[in-house]
């Protein structure tokens, strides 16, 4: 029997390239141990058989956006009960059509870029990638959120006009957002808030100073991208073609 070595250091003895080049393959998803995909270099073997993929590249991996539809009761940052948590294997959507082949290295390093309340439901948006970063964190202010907020009891049509106007407090403006009736019934009304920044409670706090008791809060986009049918708890990758 060999002596135990790291798969690093056997592949690149096995192909002829260089350490670094035998951990690319490995974290790429691109080596099978016993025909399970191993993507630690480190992992140590012996005399186990060892494949690397016909199509195996050494091209570096692109940074990772996921799209999460965050169950109620779960935190948008890094705390008790995070909504990063459920960033697993298991919760990658069935419906996920971007064709990626989920590794390790794409849920590794992920930041939320779209504070959302703890009470709320919806849309959160993950990225590795800095100019997704970037555009949903530092310019935050210049791209719309979407969000449906049921309130307790009917909204008359002077009440709607009310929260249209800009909400200010302290000489600063909360918010200013164009606000419609999405549903209603006797029990509750449903309210579409379209308005540009992220910024967790000012919804909550407009509704509030105007008297209307939020119920439920769902954020159903961020820019041009559509939690659309995304099952609570679940995530998918940003597909190629979809922008903020």
């Amino acid at each position: 029997m060999n002596e135990p070595m790291r798969l690093a250091k056997r592949l690149a003895e096995l192909i002829n390239c260089s350490r670094s080049q035998a951990e690319q393959y490995i974290e790429g998803g691109w080596v099978r141990v016993n025909g399970v995909i191993q993507e630690s270099p480190q992992h140590r073997v012996t005399n186990e058989r060892i494949e690397l993929d016909a199509n195996a590249t050494l091209l570096e991996s692109v940074p990772m956006t996921i799209l999460m539809h965050k169950p109620p009761g779960y935190a948008w940052d890094e705390g008790q009960k995070s909504a990063s948590s459920l960033l697993e294997a298991t919760n990658r959507s069935k419906a996920d059509a971007s064709g990626v082949r989920l590794l390790k290295r794409h849920l590794k390093g992920q930041a939320c870029v779209t504070p959302l309340e703890s009470g709320a439901s919806g849309l959160l948006v993950f990225s590795q990638d800095f100019k997704v970063q970037r555009k949903l964190w530092d310019d935050a202010n210049f791209v719309e959120n979407e969000t449906i907020v049921d309130v307790k009891g009917s909204v008359s049509e002077e009440m709607l006009q009310a929260l249209n106007r800009p909400f200010m407090r302290r000489d600063r403006l909360v918010l200013h957002a164009k606000v419609a009736l999405s549903k209603s019934n006797e029990q509750s009304t449903g309210l579409r808030f379209a308005a540009k920044g992220a910024e967790p409670g000012r919804i909550a706090v407009l509704c509030e100073h105007h008297g209307l008791e939020v119920i439920g809060m769902k954020r159903i986009r961020v820019g041009r991208v559509p939690l659309a049918d995304l099952p609570v708890g679940q995530w998918r990758f940003l597909q190629a073609h979809e922008r903020f």
